[in-house]
């Protein structure tokens, strides 16, 4: 079964650049017995599109796109990261030790998700997971999971519906995830996890156990 992983730009900006390498090499590291296709957030990068949103006030389109660009910046970057990182435009399976991450810009030329900031690359890894026909999505974030509120408290929402997900992200609640992805989740037909990036085991045991300690999306 293939999974696709999106590594989230803001584990490194605040868990450290160590963080980001040590769950660089345990994807490597898993890919080499599991199907796996590496989607990156926008990290740092898509930090600088924002800025220069709020400058100039930029089209939505205009935005996206650099939004778009800033992952696949991120994805070389990563690329060099995780051993038998390989990037790609399209989707692919890993394959004797070749991790394939994808550069999403040259996929995404049609624009399939409505310009938006609403719309980042947790929702853009959801679309190529159905393009894909993954059967799971790994949504890794610097923390354990979803909470109805922020800051958390206690232990995250163990498991919900697509459903469910829509009514507090329209509550403004569950605010680790973009607000598009319980529709790009329904279109994609997916289960997603939301896991704790600085515990990349947790990655490992829910490859092995189809379960893991974090937030589970059901489709």
């Amino acid at each position: 079964m293939l999974t696709v992983v999106k590594v989230g730009g803001g584990l490194a900006r605040e868990a450290g650049d160590g963080a980001l390498r040590m769950l660089c090499d345990t994807i490597g590291d898993a890919g080499v017995r599991h199907p796996l296709l590496v989607v990156p957030g926008g990290a740092a990068f898509a930090d600088t599109v924002r800025e220069q949103n709020s400058r100039f006030d930029l089209q939505a389109a205009t935005s996206h796109r650099m939004a778009i660009l800033a992952m696949d910046q991120f994805g070389w970057l990563i690329s060099d990261l995780i051993p038998g990182g390989t990037p790609c435009t399209e989707v692919a399976a890993s394959t004797r030790g070749r991790i394939p991450v994808l550069l999403p810009a040259e996929l995404l030329a049609s624009d399939p998700l409505p310009a938006s900031w609403e719309v980042t690359s947790d929702s853009i890894a959801a679309w190529v997971a159905g393009v894909a026909n993954a059967g799971r999505l790994v949504l890794v974030k610097p923390v354990d999971g979803l909470y109805r509120r922020w800051p958390p408290e206690g232990r995250p929402i163990a498991r919900l519906s697509v459903d469910e997900l829509a009514k507090l992200r329209a509550a403004g609640q569950a605010t680790g995830v973009d607000g598009h992805l319980p529709e790009a989740l329904r279109t994609a037909r997916v289960e997603a996890w939301v896991i704790n990036g600085r515990k990349p085991a947790r990655l490992v045991t829910l490859l092995e156990r189809a379960d893991t300690e974090g937030t589970l999306v059901m489709p």
